[in-house]
């Protein structure tokens, strides 16, 4: 029996101390020190092993299965790959068991053995749940179990094409001393987990608690050992959900899918554009469209800006849906550049539909809103704004101008406003007015007319 030792390791990033300390010298928290029992390091045998040249390498096409969910299997960059590991994170309550079991239950119908691993829910309730989100499948199978033993054993009887975990704070390792949750066991877990997938050539899916900041809960390495990291977002209160991978081995990090929250489960949606869209209202001052690629995916979304008089001698920003620094930016842009004295005004600005854009093309829309609700000027409803603004006041070009242009014109938009810079090649496009503008003031006269 290997001696064991107390040891306080920091539950945010794994820093192990041999004292309990306030703060985390290495992630910089307060008071994220646990206590945790650790044994001895068992020596393991060293094996030979021999370096491959790279051209003797042999290159197979992944295997990829369909979710038969068109924006789940955007994200994912076609499908899942055999062998991944990908993690799902997200608030309580988001949706992220119900997409993996929609998900599993596709996977399983198409006649791929499936797994669903639960911790946190008896197989009575996941059959409660199934039943409302009419899963059928009988290659589906569910199992209740939090000890890491027992689930490998299932998994390497079984042998299913899928597994999906959830979730992985509630694994633990009898081996270890230390609580499910933990550190020392997210990892172990992590780990087991990662070599199952790559020895036995199983996609598998991690679901993964968030902190109250947003962040996957555990330590940092967790992101790191997993092929795919994905984030559900959303507001409670509303019925959209937006899908965004920040990690992706096998895929781009810049696509998104968007989903419907329904009675029936959670629903795709195929144009989010007319979706966010729709109920817009018309010859309203502080109110436009402006087009944001996400990925491959050109959406337009609706910005809405409020500029009010305030008797207080601080005005008042407040953003939803944008970053902050950057509409100060745009205030700062159009009090010094076009001569508008906002300073005595509050300024609120949203975009609509409870989605985030942190794209500089929605710059130039977001200022025309903020202009147009100062000098209570409606913008025409059938024009999209398109643009970067510099400091200068300039309009920087932006990325993939034309499938912006495309996707505003199947919407039935007249007129859309773009930079000068992207204007070249554009001659092609037909039914819908083109407007370059080389400045701000430029934008304004064409926007607000002068």
């Amino acid at each position: 029996m290997g001696k064991v030792k107390a040891v306080f390791i920091c539950q945010e990033c794994g820093y192990e101390s041999p004292k309990w300390m306030g703060k985390c010298p290495a992630c910089e928290s307060w008071n994220t020190f646990v206590e945790e029992i650790k044994g001895e390091k068992v020596l393991t045998p060293i094996l030979k092993v021999s370096p491959l040249k790279i051209d003797e390498i042999e290159v197979t096409n992944e295997i990829r299965y369909s979710t038969s969910m068109e924006e789940l299997d955007r994200v994912l960059g076609g499908g899942i790959v055999k062998g991944s590991l990908v993690l799902v994170g997200g608030d309580p309550g988001i949706g992220k068991s119900t997409l993996l079991l929609q998900m599993a239950n596709n996977v399983a119908s198409n006649g791929h053995l499936v797994l669903y691993v639960s911790g946190e829910e008896s197989a009575k309730q996941i059959k409660l749940r199934a039943e409302r989100l009419n899963v059928l499948s009988s290659n589906l199978y569910v199992l209740a179990e939090t000890n890491l033993n027992n689930i490998e054993d299932v998994i390497s009887n079984l042998k299913p094409s899928v597994v999906v975990i959830d979730s992985i704070q509630t694994m633990y390792k009898p081996e270890l001393q230390s609580a499910p949750g933990s550190v020392s066991q997210v990892r172990e877990a992590t780990s087991a987990f990662m070599n199952i997938a790559k020895n036995l050539n199983i996609a598998t899916f991690i679901v993964g608690h968030v902190t109250k900041e947003g962040s996957i809960a555990g330590p940092r390495v967790l992101e790191h050992m997993v092929d795919t990291v994905l984030y559900f977002e959303g507001e409670r209160h509303n019925t959209y959900r937006v899908l965004r991978a920040v990690k992706n081995r096998f895929g781009s990090t810049n696509e998104i899918g968007v989903f419907e929250m329904k009675q029936s489960g959670l629903e795709e949606v195929k144009n989010p554009s007319e979706i966010l869209l729709s109920g817009r209202p018309k010859d309203v001052p502080g109110s436009c469209v402006v087009c944001s690629m996400e990925g491959t995916r050109p959406i337009l979304i609706e910005v809405q800006a409020l500029t009010s008089q305030t008797n207080f001698g601080m005005p008042r920003r407040m953003t939803t849906g944008l970053d902050y620094n950057r509409v100060i930016l745009l205030i700062a842009v159009l009090e010094k550049r076009v001569g508008m004295y906002i300073q005595t005004y509050d300024v609120y600005v949203n975009l609509a539909g409870g989605i985030k854009i942190e794209e500089p093309a929605i710059d130039l829309g977001v200022l025309c809103c903020i202009a147009s609700s100062f000098k209570n000027i409606p913008i025409d409803n059938q024009t999209v704004i398109i643009g970067e603004v510099g400091l200068t006041g300039e309009i920087r070009g932006v990325s993939m101008i034309e499938k912006r242009i495309l996707e505003a014109k199947k919407l039935g938009f007249k007129r859309c406003i773009i930079p000068k810079e992207n204007i070249k090649g554009l001659d092609s496009i037909e039914g819908i007015k083109i407007v370059p503008v080389e400045n701000v003031y430029e934008a304004l006269e064409e926007v607000l007319g002068g």
